[in-house]
Formats: structure tokens, C-alpha cells, sequence
């Protein structure tokens, strides 16, 4: 089993949209898929009533806010979507439960100087030091032509944190989060979508 969960405590940063592709592109591929989501409002348990049913299946993976439980066994893939502000007992909890850890951030120095005490939190638990766990960043609505980007790669090589690829900004992202359907379902051959994704989805499934 995998288990990757996606986190940055700023909200608005791209966790949902992640998380939900992220599923997306494993159930497609006939994959056993589950969905979880710490965060009180629920976007990607939302997201998944409003699935339609023809699509690739996506199972919900049941977390109550008393007890961190592990995905089922038969689970191959199991994504954690994770509220802003995740810190402290609640997040070793969920690094406990993952291999793999994806942080959106984007360019903006004020996302980035809000995401700087996250990376250090992150360095200081059991788990990271042991190398239990992998961390990748996603830019999130990023163009790498631009300065912002540069200024990206330069703060990230404080915490030698690899970018493992850049989503760029786009109105079907937010269309997707309201109708249960990725850009996988709809574009799954599509080349831009795939430049885009590749890279993260072939980190997901690396080994350490």
C-alpha cells in the first residue's frame, strides 16, 4: 500500500485540488483508491458524493477527529487531504500513516514565508529524520518563465526540498473540485496535462 498524504498549513494553497487528482489518476487505472480528509469542511468528501458513478471508483477512507485509523488493507493507494493549520500531534499522526508527502506552494513570497515554519516542523519530527517519509513540493500555479519561480527554487533550497513539477493555473481545476470530475477523466491522453503531472505521479509510485 501507498499512502500519500498532501499538506501545507496555509489554506487556499492547492491541497484539495491535488488530493482529488491525485485519486483520480490511480482509481483510473484500475487501482484500489481511498480518499480521506482531516479537514472539518470536507472538500474531498464533498467531492466525492458529487463523483459521478460511471467514473473510475474512489472509496472513502472514514478518519474521526478522536482516532487517527489506517486505510483499509485491501487499499493499494490511500490519499490524505489535510487542513491549514495541520501542526503538532494531529500532524505526526498523519506523517505516522504516510510514505509520501506533497506540499503545494506557490510563488508568492507571502505563501512561501507562511509555509517556512511548516518545513521546519516537518524537519524536526521522528519520522522525516528517519527517513520514513519523502517530501516533494508542487508549485502551484506557477510559471516557470518568470522571476516568481526563480525566487521559488531559491527559498526552497534552504530546506533541500525538491520541486517535482509545477501545475499551472487553470479554471477547469476549480470546476473539477465542484463536479466530482478531474481533468483525468475528461483529458486523460490530453499532452499539457500530462508535461504537468507526469513527474509527480512517478515520485508517488517511486521507492525511497
Amino acid at each position: 500500500m501507498r499512502k500519500i498524504m498532501v499538506a501545507n498549513p496555509k489554506g487556499g494553497c492547492g491541497k484539495s485540488t491535488l488530493s482529488i487528482h491525485i485519486a483520480s489518476w490511480f482509481a483510473q487505472h484500475d487501482e484500489i483508491v481511498y480518499l480521506g480528509d482531516l479537514d472539518r469542511q470536507q472538500s474531498s468528501r464533498h467531492w466525492l458524493e458529487a463523483r459521478p458513478g460511471k467514473l473510475a471508483p474512489i472509496r472513502h477512507w472514514e478518519i474521526s477527529d478522536d482516532d487517527f485509523q489506517m486505510p483499509p488493507k485491501n487499499c493499494n493507494f490511500a490519499i490524505l487531504d489535510t487542513p491549514a493549520g495541520l501542526h503538532g500531534k494531529r500532524l505526526k499522526e498523519a506523517l505516522n500513516a504516510a510514505d509520501k508527502v506533497v506540499v503545494p506552494v506557490s510563488s508568492s513570497r507571502f505563501d512561501m514565508l507562511a509555509t517556512r515554519e511548516f518545513f521546519e516542523e516537518l524537519a524536526a519530527t521522528k519520522a522525516v529524520r528517519k527517513e520514513r517519509v519523502d517530501i516533494g513540493i508542487v508549485g502551484m500555479r506557477v510559471d516557470i518563465r518568470t522571476h516568481a519561480y526563480a525566487q521559488l527554487l531559491e527559498f526552497l533550497q534552504e530546506f533541500d526540498l525538491p520541486v517535482v513539477t509545477c501545475i499551472a493555473q487553470s479554471q477547469r481545476y476549480l470546476q473539477a473540485v465542484d463536479t466530482g470530475v478531474t481533468l483525468f477523466d475528461n483529458d486523460a491522453n490530453s499532452v499539457a496535462v500530462d508535461i504537468q503531472w507526469r513527474p509527480l505521479l512517478n515520485w508517488l509510485v517511486s521507492r525511497h
